[in-house]
């Protein structure tokens, strides 16, 4: 048991932790870190929460507590977002001179005292390199410009949001044209730390309906450099460059080109540029159904120009072929109107005397004249008898010869 004479309280250990961290870091130094949380409070001290992420998996490895105190701030904050053209906020990665601090109730912390704007915007285009690698290794950089796009695109997915200038301009834009387009808007936030995935729920939104359109335009206005960085993230730039349809940007940077563009099908400048685009492509396919009008008008003229002349020819060959076929046909009436008398003649002799064969085989064959030969018919009740198996011993029967009747019994029949 350690004896009551030896301990130390609480204060006295934090008086020398402070003493110790003081005479070991009395000088400022430079400390990389990324800002995890960040607030301003009324009195316009700013306090920040720093973190370094390690791994794969982005899970802090060291934290601390850090302030820019009023005196400072405007400064460092100012001179800051005119550099990198954004804000403090959180996420970004900041080179900050600090000095260490320790208070016995509030424990360690930074005061930041200046910040190193080149190391964040370095920061942001290494991750932007990063991006581009990342998408050309998986294989997908190059799978958004491959989309067919329609050759008329009216149907159109529009991923902006509703209160953004850049939309009302692209809207009034295809308005002022002669041609309809159809718009859907995906609403999103197109700033600010739920950008991303904002923009993403939106495009998934609109994939879910592909079928429904020609292309999709990803829209917004004007704004700080550090509105263009959701355009740079890995997970975004993915979702663009594998979607089903052709994408169309006009994110509203004239001087940087975001990965964003860089993977879509089409980049334009901006939301008015892109309508100009749309625009422009209807007049180029309504020129070409012009041209195609006026050709097709033109081979049609001379299709029937050409029928007209062949009809003509026709018309005539038909005349002359008529005209020998009818004489042809007249020389042939002539002579069968020479022949028709003779043939007839010839004809009703031949039938007169095949009508004097006929009679005279049919005289030839008379019943009167086979009975005058000494045949007779026997019959027996009205009909000719042909076989003694007809009639039998009793039955009366009449034998008709060449002068008369004969009527007659059967005494007997014999075979």
């Amino acid at each position: 048991m350690i004896p009551s004479e030896r301990h130390i309280t609480l204060g006295e250990l934090q008086r020398l932790v402070r003493q110790a961290l003081e005479e070991r870091f009395a000088l400022p130094l430079w400390v990389s870190a990324e800002i995890a949380d960040l607030k301003v409070n009324y009195s316009g001290h700013c306090y920040l929460e720093l973190v370094e992420k390690g791994g794969a998996n982005g899970v802090p490895t060291a934290q601390a507590r850090a302030v820019i105190w009023r005196s400072h701030y405007p400064r460092i904050a100012g001179y800051f977002e005119a550099e990198t053209g954004q804000p403090l906020g959180a996420g970004m990665q900041i080179l900050a001179k600090v000095l260490v601090s320790y208070h016995e109730l509030y424990g360690f912390s930074l005061q930041i005292t200046d910040l190193d704007p080149a190391y964040t915007l370095g920061e942001m285009e290494r991750q932007r390199q990063q991006t581009i690698a990342q998408l050309q290794s998986d294989g997908v950089w190059e799978m958004n410009r491959q989309v067919p796009l329609p050759a008329i695109v009216q149907r159109i997915a529009v991923v902006s949001s509703a209160q953004a200038a850049g939309y009302q301009d692209f809207c009034k834009e295809l308005a002022k044209s002669p041609y309809r387009f159809r718009l859907t808007l995906f609403d999103a936030f197109m700033q600010g730390a739920a950008a991303e995935e904002s923009i993403i729920s939106a495009l998934c939104a609109a994939a879910a309906r592909a079928e429904e359109f020609d292309a999709v335009v990803l829209i917004r206005g004007g704004g700080s450099r550090s509105d263009l960085n959701c355009f740079n993230a890995y997970r975004l730039c993915a979702h663009i460059a594998q979607f089903p349809l052709p994408v169309l940007t006009g994110i509203g940077h004239d001087k940087d080109v975001s990965v964003a563009d860089m993977v879509a099908h089409l980049a334009l400048k901006t939301p008015t540029a892109v309508a100009g685009w749309l625009v422009e492509r209807m007049e180029e396919a309504d020129a070409r159904l012009d041209n195609a009008a006026l050709q097709l008008h033109d081979a049609t003229t001379a299709l029937l120009h050409g029928a007209a002349v062949r009809l003509e020819r026709l018309t005539g060959d038909l005349r002359q072929a008529c005209a020998l076929r009818t004489a042809r046909e007249n020389a042939r009436i002539e002579h069968w109107t020479a022949t028709l008398p003779d043939a007839v003649r010839a004809y009703l002799e031949r039938e007169r005397l095949r009508m004097e064969s006929a009679a005279q085989t049919i005289a030839a064959h008379a019943p009167e004249r086979i009975l005058r030969l000494g045949f007779a018919v026997v019959r027996k009740d009205g009909w000719a008898v042909t076989s003694s198996g007809t009639v039998a011993a009793g039955d009366r029967l009449r034998i008709e010869v060449a002068d008369g009747r004969i009527e007659a019994s059967v005494t007997q029949t014999t075979k």
